[in-house]
């Protein structure tokens, strides 16, 4: 019998670029965390309503540290433990909680990272993570696009791919978690230009980090920055939409609700951590 191949999938990020760009918006962060606050605030106002003390907590990724005391996971040194999201280098059942601002935004393998942190949490550990997704600079995307498709009659991918709220619950059920549920957070970020908003990505290690990336000619970027003023209030600045997403689940335990059908994960955030809400 012939030996079985197997199939690698091509990797949809650069990894070493993610490393470098977050590497290299250490320093200026905070001149443009904003949107990474608000989650950090969210995951902390959403634990401190669970009527419990999390004695082991991982702090998965993303560009700045959110949790004092926690083992930060950082995507380069000094900062932390430095691996992905999608391979911990932890063992099983070491964390009562894992938490996770920003970072699974461009995660090599949502998936395989999601399972990681079913895999590292304890009996009844909870999981709470918040990152962009959804309609997030959709209107940005349609003013690239169409500078692209008007100057060369094609459009390469500029932007990440965002994953969708419902779609991530249904992979955190996937992966074994108990009561997943995913709500969005829709806010809207004004820009006096487009290249204000991609300063703001730069500083953020948000810019695209695309395994497969093309140029973009000088051409193309004025005629969508001139699609993008053309959208301006008044005031000339431009609205863009972020969407966060925010998850959570628990590791199964004993006395935990019944899981439910796969491609029924509809548990409401209240009773997804209601289990002994202060």
């Amino acid at each position: 019998m012939a030996d079985a191949l197997e199939i690698f999938a091509p990797e949809i990020f650069d990894r070493a670029l993610r490393r470098r760009r977050h590497a290299r918006a250490a320093a200026g962060f905070g001149a443009a965390d904003f949107l990474h606050a608000a989650m950090a605030e969210e995951l902390h106002a959403r634990a401190a309503g669970v009527a419990r003390d999390f004695g082991d907590v991982l702090d998965l990724g993303g560009p700045a540290a959110i949790w004092p005391g926690a083992v930060r996971l950082a995507l380069a040194a000094p900062a932390g433990v430095v691996a992905d999201e999608d391979r911990l280098p932890f063992a099983d059942a070491s964390f009562d909680l894992v938490v996770s601002a920003g970072g699974l935004a461009s995660v090599g393998d949502l998936p395989g990272a999601l399972a990681q942190v079913r895999r590292v949490l304890r009996p009844d550990g909870l999981f709470l993570a918040s990152f962009a997704g959804g309609m997030t600079l959709a209107d940005v995307r349609a003013d690239l696009i169409a500078a692209e498709a008007g100057l060369t009659g094609g459009a390469a991918p500029r932007t990440l791919p965002m994953v969708e709220a419902s779609a991530a619950a249904g992979l955190l059920q996937r992966v074994g978690f108990a009561m997943p549920v995913a709500d969005v957070e829709r806010l809207t970020v004004r820009y006096p230009s487009l290249f204000a908003l991609f300063d703001d990505l730069t500083v953020m290690g948000a810019r695209s980090v695309l395994a497969s990336r093309a140029p973009l000619r000088r051409d193309v970027l004025a005629a969508a920055a001139a699609n993008f003023a053309a959208r301006a209030a008044p005031d000339g600045k431009t609205a863009v939409t972020v969407e966060i997403i925010h998850l959570a689940g628990w590791a199964p335990g004993p006395g935990q609700p019944v899981p439910l059908t796969p491609g029924s994960a509809t548990t409401s955030l209240a009773a997804a951590l209601g289990r002994g809400i202060k």
